[in-house]
């Protein structure tokens, strides 16, 4: 589904909307498929937060098929932290194609999993409560951090932060903390960027985004498999795929995930494979059909 709210971009229901004023469905569809200024959201904003979400829902199959191969939690903790490493530098690598010299970001969505990766899965190995208690510091602490920041001085020149002062979107009041590219998540980037070798100075991103937004991340993550890991392999490996989408569905999503994972790795690739298959297939169906 995803996958599609990205395919479906390249419909430019936006434009659509813009060239056929006062049509209610495709207004609502040029809405959704498109990226809110700053405040709000729309379905299309959730793409990023539903790949973060994913690594977290997929993070317990790692761990249990690995569990199940005999490996030790220094082997877990190196794999993981290698994987992080890998993703933050692939990220770099991508970013850095349209520019003369590497372009080092950390906003992009493989830098971001990867800059969390690492603390999800330690807190994949912790109790329950210990990673209800880490979510609850990542939302109330991020929050906190934006809430109390000083304000923009009065007078700000929001153009030297990329921002056009007649922007409809400026923030005021107590609101302001969060203020697009004057706040504190900006802030840590005019210094921190600036470390590293650049073409130019670092000022602003043109999106707002920011590499602090990789700890909100790194909740989504956690939010998608927050239970601990050692429950997640199954004594005895279920008979079958109907079996283990039957119990996926019926006990939602943590208990089910946690009561249907495979005992062995043959029995996960079997059934991820097979649901890869189905989903390809389907998919590509889909857009055949559509096209």
């Amino acid at each position: 589904f995803v996958m599609l709210l990205m395919l479906a971009e390249v419909l430019h229901w936006e434009d659509i909307a813009k060239a056929v004023p006062g049509n209610a469905f495709l207004a609502f569809m040029g809405h959704h498929q498109s990226h809110v200024s700053w405040e709000g959201c729309s379905l299309h904003d959730l793409i990023q937060p539903s790949f973060s979400f994913l690594v977290g829902v997929a993070l317990p199959f790692s761990l249990s098929s690995r569990l199940a191969q005999g490996q030790s939690k220094a082997q877990l903790i190196r794999h993981a932290f290698g994987r992080a490493l890998t993703l933050i530098l692939l990220g770099i690598f991508l970013r850095s194609l349209s520019h003369p010299q590497t372009y080092f970001t950390f906003e992009d969505t493989l830098t971001q999993i990867g800059l969390g990766y690492g603390f999800l899965f330690l807190l994949g190995l912790a109790p329950r409560k210990v990673q209800w208690a880490a979510l609850g510091v990542i939302l109330v602490g991020y929050w906190a951090a934006f809430a109390l920041s000083p304000l923009p001085p009065p007078g700000f020149d929001t153009l030297t932060v990329g921002v056009k002062p007649e922007w409809p979107h400026h923030l005021s009041g107590f609101a302001a903390h969060w203020e697009k590219n004057a706040n504190v998540a900006m802030r840590f980037d005019q210094w921190f960027l600036n470390l590293f070798p650049r073409e130019e100075t670092f000022r602003f991103n043109g999106g707002g985004y920011a590499t602090l937004s990789f700890i909100p991340t790194l909740g989504t993550m956690l939010a998608g498999g927050r239970y601990p890991a050692q429950h997640a392999v199954a004594p005895t490996a279920p008979s079958g795929l109907s079996d283990d989408c039957r119990r996926l569905a019926s006990g939602g999503l943590t208990a089910g995930v946690a009561g249907s994972l495979p005992g062995g790795q043959a029995h996960l690739d079997t059934v991820v494979g097979s649901l890869q298959w189905r989903l390809v297939l389907s998919v590509s169906r889909g857009i055949l059909l559509f096209c």
